[in-house]
């Protein structure tokens, strides 16, 4: 198996679903829901067997120094607390001398009480919130079962996070409903929520026959015709998705915001990663970084999945409770899975004056096409759905980029820019 020249293999990460797809939402643009139909006779839920073999194997499989333990879904909070306190409890038993774990957990919200605050609290717990702007913007997709929005729940989760001072950070999905306004989705944030960590997510919703999605009302699938836009070849997205062209925009309104105004007080991720691209650092976001692999998805019965946008039976690596996880995770297969990444690269790519920054992107997002070069034989991705918006995006900033480089090469704070003619 051929290594990435000069590549060193950091530490991978997990992110656990210990309740699998299940969730008490029905958000319309939700990837996972569907990922039950994988487990069509299970109850979706972690077993205390699957939750020690995982934090023991986990924590032994890592050297000392910060090891995260993250939590997501489906929906995590339907685990109940108990299963919360019992997995920190496991955390103290297995953790290795100079090992320093970060508890994180990725909500909806709607489930939130004080009494889980409080543990958050007692156990520096990092909460992601899912939240997408205002009540319009919101409650558009984000909905129960019933299909009633959700905003009141998940902005009285915010207020209880808030009470006990709780870590969050907001993961924002941008899509139809909201990428046209984003002055008043960071706005809302910053200064209604007082939010300082936020995370943007693209919406990016393929429909091809055969693939089960939600559809909205009057949309359909490739098969029906109906609503759903053509992008590339026989390949559609749903109206949800964000328009390359508006992705690129949203980002640089709020950049432009930022950079005058929040350098050092908000922390946006998109922003931070590209900062470590122009500082020659690794992104710290794994769909800019030259390979990916690192980051894998455990679910909910211990069966490992090479990511959490590749939960398919083809990227299946295995089961903790059979196979060592650090066996699964460093396995020839999960190697090759990150370096076809950059091994897949279209030539478009290849030849990019951004590729140091963008690195193609997530390969969810790219779509087949033959003969565009990268790994010998066989058919290729091509250009990702979002290549514009990233091009246009990384050309806006460069100028400014290089500046807060050079004021952190220099030992100065980079919110010294919000002082100078951009």
């Amino acid at each position: 198996m051929p290594a990435l020249p000069g590549h060193i293999l950091p530490p991978f990460t997990l992110l656990a679903k210990p309740a699998g797809a299940a969730c008490n939402l029905a958000c319309k643009y939700c990837f996972y829901l569907g990922k039950d139909r994988l487990y069509p006779d299970s109850r979706l839920r972690m077993t205390d067997e699957v939750l020690e073999s995982y934090i023991q194997q986990l924590l032994e499989s890592q050297p000392a120094g910060e090891v995260s333990v993250a939590w997501q879904g489906g929906e995590p909070t339907l685990m109940g607390l108990d299963f919360f306190q019992r997995s920190v409890a496991m955390v103290n038993r297995y953790k290795k001398p100079g090992q320093r774990v970060a508890c994180t957990l990725q909500t909806n919200g709607t489930l939130l009480n004080d009494d889980w605050c409080a543990f958050f609290k007692e156990h520096s717990f990092l909460i992601g919130l899912s939240m997408d702007g205002t009540v319009e913007m919101h409650d558009a997709y984000r909905v129960d079962k019933g299909g009633q929005g959700s905003f009141d729940q998940v902005r009285r989760g915010w207020d209880l996070l808030q009470k006990h001072r709780v870590d969050t950070n907001i993961l924002c999905a941008v899509h139809g409903a909201n990428a046209s306004h984003p002055l008043e989705v960071y706005r809302f944030f910053r200064d209604r929520l007082q939010a300082r960590f936020i995370q943007f997510i693209p919406i990016v919703e393929r429909i091809s026959p055969g693939v089960g999605l939600q559809v909205e009302e009057g949309e359909q699938d490739l098969a029906g015709g109906g609503k759903a836009r053509t992008v590339q070849g026989d390949h559609l997205v749903s109206n949800r998705s964000v328009k390359p062209g508006q992705y690129g925009s949203f980002l640089i309104e709020v950049f432009e915001e930022w950079v005058h105004h929040d350098v050092g007080t908000v922390f946006v991720q998109t922003f931070d990663s590209a900062l470590a691209s122009w500082c020659h650092f690794p992104a710290s976001v794994c769909i800019n970084q030259e390979v990916c692999g690192l980051s894998l998805v455990l679910e909910h019965n211990g069966d490992l999945y090479s990511c959490d946008h590749f939960v398919e039976s083809v990227h299946r690596l295995g089961n903790i409770l059979e196979t060592p996880l650090l066996e699964l995770a460093t396995s020839p297969r999960q190697h090759q899975f990150g370096l076809d990444k950059l091994y897949r690269l279209p030539v478009t790519c290849r030849e990019c004056d951004v590729l140091f920054a963008c690195h193609g992107e997530c390969p969810r997002n790219r779509y087949p096409k033959s003969n565009s070069g990268g790994s010998p034989g066989g058919d290729v991705n091509g250009s990702n759905y979002l290549c514009t918006a990233y091009q246009h995006f990384f050309h806006h900033v460069d100028r400014p980029m290089q500046i807060m480089a050079d004021l952190i090469r220099r030992g100065r704070a980079v919110a010294e820019i919000m002082e100078m003619d951009l």
